[in-house]
């Protein structure tokens, strides 16, 4: 294998899983997302942009995109006969694949994460969380893999089943090659990401801001959690936070679909993810709509971040 940061030469998808020994049903379920991935991709170059005319259980407008990625994902999940369960950010409610758990997986996913961006063309992605069995609604410590897709200049995948993080570019002929292996995120940084409107920040996250100014880091935030979280590991450093607001202590993120997997990837990769008062992959969610405040990147600056909010709330 290649050195960390270097590029091997042709390493495709599927063969990388099959030397790292990965079980084989959770080879055909991620190699059938990297499928789905495919149309999902020629969906955003040459689809409609349009209104679908339906809501998700959230009440948020749905794009034709969302739908449609969607629809490309569910049926690769249930075609690839290793699924039991999906729960879809675009749907009310788990979806039962097969009765037989064992040996199969549960899958939560967001087909279109931002694509209120898609119609200005920026960055947008689908994030994929993984389980064994059954369950969907545990803690997120008990995913056996996750993964993103970035949809962006280029389209890459970035992986975790449980041994590191690596990073697949979509080639010319629509295959993932490995690019990046072990990658890894410094324990500080000078990029922060900071999501929500700043006047409804408590004072704890408020003074964080503060002093993440005061040390002159950097703001980079594109209002996709896919990209945001993509330049976080790929430059090894920086914090992304969503945090509790005045009035939505709960914040925006959904555990389930963007959390969980987002944090099991950080994590994977040398840093943390908490909600300002504990561990993100701690969390058991009450259901599929469960929402959380999140601080996540780089260690150091996680836990300043829950020393202010401790400190000042």
């Amino acid at each position: 294998m290649a050195e960390p940061g270097k590029t091997p030469f042709q390493v495709d998808l599927r063969r990388y899983l099959r030397e790292q020994d990965e079980d084989r049903n959770l080879t055909r379920l991620i190699c059938e997302i990297a499928e789905a991935s495919k149309y999902i991709v020629n969906s955003i170059r040459t689809g409609d942009l349009g209104v679908a005319g339906t809501s998700n259980l959230y009440g948020e407008q749905q794009l034709a995109l969302d739908v449609l990625s969607d629809r490309i994902l569910r049926k690769r999940l249930a075609h690839s006969g290793v699924v039991a369960n999906i729960a879809s950010e675009e749907s009310p409610e788990i979806l039962p694949i097969s009765p037989d758990c064992e040996g199969k997986f549960s899958v939560a996913y967001d087909p279109l994460d931002g694509s209120s961006l898609v119609d200005v063309n920026l960055a947008v992605g689908t994030i994929v969380s993984i389980y064994e069995g059954c369950d969907l609604l545990q803690p997120g410590r008990n995913q056996v893999a996750a993964l993103y897709i970035l949809y962006g200049p280029r389209t890459t995948m970035v992986l975790s089943t449980g041994n590191g993080v690596h990073e697949f570019a979509m080639n010319k002929l629509m295959e993932y090659t490995l690019t990046r292996e072990n990658i890894t995120v410094e324990s500080s940084g000078s990029i922060y990401s900071p999501g929500g409107q700043r006047n409804k920040y408590t004072s704890g996250v408020e003074k964080f801001v503060g002093q993440l100014e005061e040390n002159g880091s950097k703001l980079r935030y594109s209002g996709g959690f896919v990209p945001d979280i993509n330049q976080i590991l790929m430059k090894g450093k920086g914090i992304f936070f969503y945090p509790h607001l005045q009035g939505a202590p709960d914040g925006k993120l959904r555990v389930l679909f963007e959390l969980n997997p987002m944090a099991y990837l950080i994590e994977q990769a040398g840093g943390a993810a908490s909600t300002g008062r504990e561990r993100i992959l701690d969390l058991t969610p009450e259901g599929i709509e469960a929402r959380a405040p999140v601080f996540i990147g780089s260690k150091e600056l996680v836990a300043k971040a829950e020393e202010y909010v401790a400190a000042h709330g």
